[in-house]
């Protein structure tokens, strides 16, 4: 008689790269015997891979950690493990605070994750003192995504120690994969099907810079330009700083490469920008974006801003919202500033009132509406490759993205097709109306 395989189901939470992280969790349990399920309710133990960058990822973090105990206590699942940054950053917090949780895993220990569930569904101990510079980086996946699109990590951890920021704490250091090892995994996921290649890091623009001593996010472009399969590369999570002119002149050469920019800009006035140890200005940062359009034809540039940093008057606010008015960023998020425990921001004095921070966020989101309701309009009559990724049965038309649209954060184009479409295909749609919000058309003839 064969033996049922206990099943493990998977709830991700945070950013791209802690998706990753969590695919490749998921590979290694596949690969040890377990079943892999989508339906949480459903599987014997449930592994919660947690965020814990700003209070309000913590909070959606213990928060599903408690939906998932509700499960627990009704015996419908049988284990809770605990993974992901709130667990690198809590780990003896976690077990005294939440004990519905059978094991808690940092980063460090994600190679164990076998052991690890193991040991919840047997309840029995695991240790949890493994070094956060020993996340693998290397490894297989089981991709998460829609089959025609993955993001590639191409580095863990960061050196930029920006003042507000908790992830230099969470993650470590900066660490570049091989650039071989990247290319390979790569080609796996074109072998796959993934046609869109998106690549992510803390900071991609550093790139090379510990293992190679140099800048080398053009030269890894090159090469993923040459892999077969692969219809596009989206460029995420850029530093300023290091947008270079090799890398500008590579995004301009490379078909393949999307003009798509995502700079996280965080503010534009120096005295706030040196409090958060990071470099510029109002005029060297409108000088860097005039320098990316004027290369770049038709590129589209997403940002983000924190509102409300300490100190920060409303002059220097408005600063901020004049410059984002300047720039007319087609892609812009604000975000209130979260005083994060153990980063130097948080002992900074004139810390802003909750109820102030979120008056200016929502005033500079606001803008960003406003701006990108401009930016649809002026695509009305123009045609756009689209990537599709399904069908709407309400609406009855199918939705996909243009280059002007990352998965998940941006956008989606509604269009109408006679033929039948699936997942990933590739056709030109032309623009012809914008309802609430949303662009809309049909297939360009």
């Amino acid at each position: 008689m064969e033996v049922k395989k206990q099943r493990v189901g998977m709830v991700s939470l945070g950013c791209a790269k802690n998706r990753v992280d969590a695919e490749m969790l998921l590979y290694r349990l596949q690969e040890a015997g377990f079943e892999i399920t989508n339906e949480t309710s459903l599987a014997d133990c449930v592994i919660v891979n947690t965020c814990g960058f700003i209070e309000a990822a913590k909070q959606e973090s213990i928060e599903e950690i408690l939906e998932l105990a509700c499960l627990k206590n009704e015996g419908k699942i049988k284990a809770i493990v605990v993974t992901g940054c709130l667990a690198e950053r809590y780990k003896t917090e976690i077990g005294s605070q939440l004990p519905e949780v059978d094991v808690t895993v940092g980063l460090g220990g994600n190679e164990q994750i076998v052991q690890a569930v193991t040991a919840a569904l047997n309840g029995s101990t695991f240790a949890n003192d493994f070094n956060k510079l020993n996340l693998p980086l290397n490894g297989g996946r089981l991709q998460s995504t829609p089959r025609h699109y993955a993001y590639l990590k191409i580095a863990d951890g960061c050196d930029n120690c920006c003042t507000y920021c908790a992830i230099p704490l969470i993650r470590g250091k900066f660490r570049s994969r091989k650039a071989e090892d990247i290319i390979a995994e790569a080609k796996m996921l074109a072998n796959g099907g993934v046609k869109e290649l998106l690549v992510i890091a803390q900071d991609t623009t550093r790139y090379g810079e510990d293992i190679y001593g140099k800048l080398a996010l053009p030269a890894l472009l090159n090469e993923l330009c040459k892999i077969e399969g692969i219809s596009a590369i989206r460029l995420l999570y850029c530093y300023p700083d290091r947008i270079t002119d090799e890398l500008l002149a590579t995004v301009a050469a490379q078909e393949k490469i999307l003009n798509y920019f995502d700079i996280p800009l965080q503010h534009c006035n120096e005295r706030i920008l040196k409090a958060m140890n990071r470099r510029g200005n109002v005029e060297t940062l409108t000088q860097l974006i005039k320098k990316i359009r004027a290369k770049i034809p038709e590129v589209v540039i997403r940002t983000t801003f924190i509102a409300g940093f300490p100190s920060e008057t409303q002059e220097e606010f408005d600063e901020l919202l004049s410059y984002a008015k300047d720039c007319r960023f087609e892609r812009m998020g604000c975000f209130a500033y979260s005083q994060e425990e153990n980063t130097p921001a948080a002992l900074l004095p004139q810390q802003i009132d909750e109820d102030e921070k979120t008056r200016r966020a929502e005033v500079l989101n606001a803008l960003s509406q406003r701006i990108m309701d401009e930016f649809h309009q002026s695509l009305i009559g123009k045609s756009l490759a689209v990537i599709t990724e399904g069908f709407d049965k309400y609406i009855n038309r199918y939705f996909g993205r243009s280059y002007i649209d990352a998965p998940e954060v941006d956008s989606l184009l509604f269009f109408e097709s006679a033929a039948p479409l699936a997942p990933g295909d590739i056709v030109d749609v032309q623009v012809t109306e914008i309802i609430d919000g949303e662009l809309f058309g049909q297939l360009a003839i």
